[in-house]
């Protein structure tokens, strides 16, 4: 049982939500890692491996990393051990069409009857899943019962979204999620296009032919999405903190920011969409 000042709940993600530690700490967040496996050696994203360590080797290296979702008996060690401290469990995740960790997550959770655990598909990725995770850890670290707690997330899920452009199409390819932006690939054409998720696949909100451009449109597309709105935001890269830094500024002065924050893309993130990735997550508040 949760002790008194305890959340009664206890919400977990995974690595993928790319949370800064931070606000991990701050709200009591238990992040499951994906596993980068590198020349016969597994990693666990962000634990074993740090993003500017996975970025200067990736940089060299002639082998591409390949990933691995979060394992089965990851779940339920963990779930054992929130069983003892917390009086229920809701775990978000990245959405099943993109990864097969929510059916982890499904399957760890039946083997308990002691305590509640309700997974939820985030049906997104990277800060704009984090927000969804922050919405829940929130709600929970005021008490709220399960049924609360879960129904703040499902309620922010359509409130999300993101927004990136990337140096290259091709890490997307190899891992397989490149959705409908594999019609760009067989162009001659220099093109930046400008990516979002949307029904759990990758899609393409624009072309550009400069990065520059690639990155007006995002702002474009985040007012025309938002408008004069309230919102909670977070700049995300790959290994580019300065475009980073400039990007989280503009969206500051341009955006009505009740939140903000810059995360940088963890190891299995980076492993997906490569170096130079930067986008803007957002979402919007709620009414009343």
């Amino acid at each position: 049982m949760a002790q008194k000042g305890q959340a009664r709940v206890a919400v977990v993600t995974d690595s993928a939500a790319c949370l800064p530690r931070e606000l991990v700490e701050c709200y009591g967040i238990h992040v499951v890692p994906f596993e980068l496996v590198w020349e016969g050696r597994s990693y666990r994203d962000g634990v074993d491996i740090t993003s500017s360590e996975f970025y200067r080797r990736l940089e060299r290296s002639v082998v591409h990393p390949t990933t691995t979702q979060p394992a089965l008996g990851t779940f339920i060690q963990l779930y054992a051990r929130l069983a003892q401290e917390a009086e229920g469990i809701v775990s978000i995740h990245v959405p099943e069409k993109l990864s097969n960790t929510v059916r982890a997550a499904r399957m760890a959770a039946e083997q308990f009857a002691s305590i509640p655990v309700e997974v939820i598909d985030a049906r997104t990725a990277a800060t704009a899943e984090g927000f969804i995770v922050l919405a829940a850890a929130r709600v929970a670290a005021m008490g709220a019962p399960l049924e609360e707690v879960a129904a703040s997330a499902r309620a922010c899920i359509p409130r999300v979204g993101l927004y990136a452009t990337l140096r290259t199409l091709e890490y997307l390819r190899r891992g397989g999620r490149i959705g409908q932006a594999a019609a760009l690939l067989g162009t001659r054409l220099h093109v930046c296009p400008v990516l979002y998720l949307a029904d759990e696949q990758v899609r393409v909100a624009g072309v550009t032919r400069s990065r520059w451009r690639a990155k007006e449109r995002i702002l474009d597309l985040l007012a025309s999405r938002v408008g004069d709105a309230p919102i909670r935001a977070s700049v995300f890269h790959a290994a580019v903190p300065d475009e980073a830094a400039e990007m989280a500024e503009q969206v500051q002065s341009r955006f009505h920011c009740l939140e903000f924050f810059i995360s940088e893309f963890t190891p299995v993130m980076g492993a997906h969409t490569g170096p130079g990735t930067i986008g803007v997550a957002f979402c919007l508040e709620e009414a009343g």
